[in-house]
């Protein structure tokens, strides 16, 4: 599904910020990306999402080379990568409800197809008894539940979660783990980054560790090995 095709990253003035990635990301997969602060999981996730173009090489969805394409194209794929992250990016003066049909409507769904998915996807995350809540009114777990929720209303095929539990006490983040996980057992792909050890031995999937700008293991059934 996604392939990174010896990708290399230079920013300007700096260090490399990623050196000959070679890496393949399967269809359906749960990949965790670990490694040190300045390691290059940023920069990977920013590549996949054609934020970032590589100095070197070529990033592939399916069959797209992700920075040859134009603006129409673009968003047509990013419509297909949902995103999770660590500030929950809400937006403030709308409601748990209107958070979510606010990105259905972006993406052209009618009246009745929000009527009908909002509140399933907001009893999915165990939210929909706080539907008209803002999300001031909600704790950091819930803001990240309503976020994961709003990133999968469209039925993406990837849900990109960057750090989704860095601010988050143990029993919310295993709570955000669990629904990740529900997430990913209904099909779709999950590529998250995190620095939380405990979290990447309870997924017990996938991890691929970066160190320097380089992929320094890629283990099946991986643990946390920093």
């Amino acid at each position: 599904m996604i392939y990174f095709n010896g990708v290399k990253k230079q920013y300007p003035k700096s260090t490399m910020a990623l050196e000959d990635i070679t890496l393949s990301i399967n269809s359906g997969e749960f990949v965790s990306i670990v490694g040190h602060s300045g390691a290059g999981k940023t920069t990977l996730i920013k590549l996949i999402l054609a934020e970032e173009a590589p100095t070197e090489g070529t990033v592939f969805f399916e069959s797209l080379d992700v920075n040859r394409l134009k603006n129409r194209q673009l968003t047509e794929l990013r419509r297909r990568i949902g995103t999770v992250f660590q500030d929950f990016k809400l937006l403030g003066n709308k409601t748990a409800y209107e958070n979510i049909s606010f990105a259905m409507e972006a993406s052209g769904k009618s009246d009745e197809e929000i009527a009908a998915d909002v509140p399933h996807v907001l009893d999915l995350v165990g939210l929909l008894d706080k539907r008209e809540h803002f999300p001031g009114q909600l704790s950091g777990g819930e803001k990240q539940r309503l976020a994961i929720a709003r990133a999968i209303i469209n039925q993406p095929e990837v849900i990109i979660a960057d750090e989704p539990t860095g601010n988050l006490d143990p029993i919310n983040t295993h709570e955000i783990v669990q629904i990740l996980k529900k997430i990913n057992d209904l099909g779709t792909t999950i590529i998250l980054t995190t620095h939380n050890r405990s979290v990447i031995d309870s997924i017990g999937k996938r991890v691929i560790t970066l160190e320097k700008g380089k992929v320094i293991r890629d283990d099946k059934d991986g643990k946390y090995m920093m």
